[in-house]
C-alpha cells in the first residue's frame, strides 16, 4: 500500500510552500488509494515555537487536507511526535556503530571552530569527512578502552555517519530523474547529538522506515540531503522509498524563493490562516483576506503541477483524479497574487446567489445595515461579477441600503445639463404611474417615453444613476430601481433635484 507523510517542524507558522507539500502528498495518497500521515518532527527543542503545532493542524483542516494517521488521528505506527519517540532512535544509532557505518566523535565545539578558522586563513573550507576524520578526536583514532573510559567519564560526544570513501552511485528522483553522486562530495553528518537526541537525518530515516513510508514527497531544499539518506538506508539494509523533490515557489518577480516575510513586504498573504507571534504581531492570511479554502487549494495545486490540459478550475475530487508526480515540473513556480485573486473570483461567481447572500449577511449585520426588506440574493447576483471576495460586496452594494447624501462632483458636471431637471421631473411622474414595478417594465416604459419625445437615452441614464447611487457605478439602473422600490426611487430623485436646484 502507498504510504506518504507530511512531516513539518513546529518552528513557526506554516508557509504556503509547506501547505503545497502537504497537498501534493494528500493528492498522491488519495489518487493511489493509500494512506496519508502527519508526523511532527520536534526533536530540535531550541527552535520549538509554542502554538506552531496547533497552527499546522488548523491550517490544513481549513484547507480540507485530512490525515489517515497522525498526532490527532492516532494509528498503529505511533506515536507521531518525534519528541515522544526518543527511546527508539538510540537503538538504531548503536546499530550503525556496531556495523561500523558510524563512529563516536569527541571533538568539542571549540576544537571544531579552531579547525574551521585555520582552514579559512589558508583559503580553504574545513569539512569533517573521509579526508580529515582519521586525524580527529574520534573513535577511529582512539582505542576501544579509551572510548569506554571517556564515555564513563561523561565526556560529551556525538555519533557521526561514516560516509563511504570515493564511492560513485546513482540515485533516482521521481521528478528530477537520475542524479549521479560521488561520496567525496559529502561530509560525515552528525546522527546523534551530545544530548542523546537524534538529528533530523537519523530520526527522519528511522521513522519513515518504521512507519512503512513508500514515497517521500518533500521540498527541493531537502535534495542535498538525499545522498546521505540513501546511504543510511543502505547501511541499515532497508529498502529505500521512492523520492520526489518538489520545485520551489518563487517570488512574484520570479527571482528567489518566496519567503515568510515576503507577504508583509510585497502586500499579499503567504500563510493559510492568521498567525500571531510571541511579540503579539499578527500576520495576514488567505483566510482573513477572504479566500475560499477550495480556491486557495486549487491555486496551490497548479503551482508546480501542470495537468496537461487547459483546465484551471478543479474540485478536490478532480485534482485527486488528475494528479500525478510525472506532471510536476523541475523548475520553480512563480507566485502570482493577481492570478490567486482570479481563482477566488472564479469560485465566488460559481456559487449560487443564495450562498453568497448567506455569507454577505454577517457583514451587513456587523455594519448595522437593515436588510430584511431587501432581496439579498438578487443584489448579490447583480454585483458578484465585480468582486473577488465576499468582503468586497458592500462597496458594490451600499447604495441599495442607504440613499446617497452627496454626489460625485466630476460625474455631476457631465450629467447635469440645462434640461436635466425637467426630464427628471417627467420621468418621476412616469415612474409613479407604473403598477408592476419591475426592472424590465421600468426600462421599456422609460425607453418608449424617450423615443416618443425624441430625447437621447444618455440624457436620463447618467442623472438617474447619480440620483440613485451618488456615483457613476453600480449594476443596471432599472435593476436598482426594482430592488429599492418605487417610493424610494421617487424619493431619491426628489432629493437629487433639490440638491441641484
Amino acid at each position: 500500500m502507498i504510504r506518504v507523510r507530511f512531516a513539518p517542524s513546529p518552528t513557526g507558522p506554516l508557509h504556503i510552500g509547506g501547505v503545497r507539500t502537504a497537498l501534493f502528498n494528500y493528492l498522491f495518497a488519495k489518487k493511489n488509494k493509500g494512506k496519508f500521515i502527519l508526523r511532527i518532527e520536534d526533536t530540535d527543542q531550541t527552535r520549538y515555537v509554542e502554538g506552531a503545532e496547533n497552527y499546522i493542524c488548523e491550517s490544513l483542516e481549513w484547507c480540507g487536507i485530512k490525515f489517515d494517521e497522525g498526532i490527532n488521528e492516532g494509528g498503529e505506527f505511533g506515536p507521531y511526535r518525534q519528541s515522544e519517540r526518543k527511546n527508539i532512535y538510540d537503538k538504531f544509532a548503536r546499530e550503525l556503530l556496531e556495523s561500523e557505518n558510524a563512529y563516536i566523535a569527541f571533538d568539542s565545539p571549540e576544537e571544531l571552530e579552531k579547525l574551521r578558522k585555520n582552514a579559512e586563513e589558508k583559503g580553504n573550507t574545513f569539512t569533517y569527512n573521509y579526508e580529515t576524520r582519521n586525524n580527529l578526536n574520534n573513535s577511529l583514532n582512539v582505542s576501544p578502552e579509551e572510548v569506554k573510559k571517556r564515555i564513563d567519564a561523561n565526556v560529551p560526544y556525538v555519533i557521526r555517519f561514516k560516509i563511504p570513501e570515493n564511492h560513485n552511485f546513482e540515485i533516482y528522483d521521481l521528478i528530477r530523474g537520475a542524479i549521479k553522486i560521488n561520496t567525496k562530495e559529502l561530509d560525515d553528518k552528525v546522527l546523534q547529538k551530545a544530548d542523546g537526541l537524534p538529528t533530523y537525518h537519523l530520526a527522519n530515516i528511522v521513522d519513515d522506515y518504521l512507519m512503512k513510508i513508500t514515497h517521500v514527497i518533500r521540498g527541493e531544499e531537502w535534495l542535498p540531503s538525499l545522498p546521505l539518506h540513501i546511504l543510511l538506508y543502505e547501511a541499515f539494509g532497508w529498502k529505500t522509498p521512492e523520492f520526489a523533490h518538489l520545485p520551489l515557489i518563487l517570488k512574484p518577480s520570479g527571482k528567489g524563493k518566496l519567503s515568510k516575510r515576503d507577504g508583509d513586504s510585497l502586500g499579499f498573504p503567504v500563510f493559510p490562516i492568521e498567525w500571531k507571534d510571541e511579540k503579539g504581531e499578527i500576520y495576514n492570511s488567505f483566510k482573513n483576506q477572504g479566500y475560499f479554502p477550495d480556491a486557495f487549494v486549487n491555486m496551490l495545486a497548479l503551482l508546480g503541477w501542470n495537468p496537461g490540459t487547459e483546465q484551471e478550475i478543479f474540485s478536490i475530487d478532480e485534482l485527486i483524479k488528475a494528479f500525478s508526480l510525472e506532471k510536476v515540473g523541475k523548475s520553480g513556480s512563480r507566485f502570482d497574487p493577481d492570478k490567486t485573486k482570479w481563482f477566488n473570483h472564479q469560485y465566488l461567481i460559481r456559487k449560487t446567489n443564495e450562498e453568497i447572500a448567506e455569507m454577505f449577511e454577517p457583514i451587513l449585520n456587523e455594519k448595522n445595515i437593515e436588510h430584511k426588506n431587501f432581496d439579498l440574493p438578487k443584489i448579490c447576483g447583480l454585483v458578484k461579477e465585480r468582486v473577488n471576495f465576499i468582503n468586497e460586496l458592500y462597496d458594490e452594494t451600499y447604495f441599495f441600503f442607504k440613499a446617497p447624501v452627496e454626489y460625485d462632483e466630476k460625474f455631476l458636471k457631465k450629467a447635469w445639463q440645462e434640461n436635466t431637471k425637467q426630464i427628471l421631473e417627467d420621468v418621476k411622474t412616469l415612474i409613479s404611474e407604473i403598477k408592476d414595478f419591475e426592472a424590465e417594465i421600468c426600462e421599456n416604459t422609460i425607453k418608449n417615453w424617450l423615443t416618443e419625445n425624441e430625447i437621447g437615452f444618455g440624457k436620463i441614464m447618467s442623472p438617474l444613476r447619480l440620483a440613485l447611487v451618488g456615483e457613476g457605478k453600480g449594476p443596471g439602473v432599472f435593476d436598482i430601481m426594482e430592488i429599492i422600490g418605487k417610493d424610494e426611487t421617487i424619493k431619491r430623485i426628489d432629493t437629487f433635484i433639490s440638491h441641484n436646484s
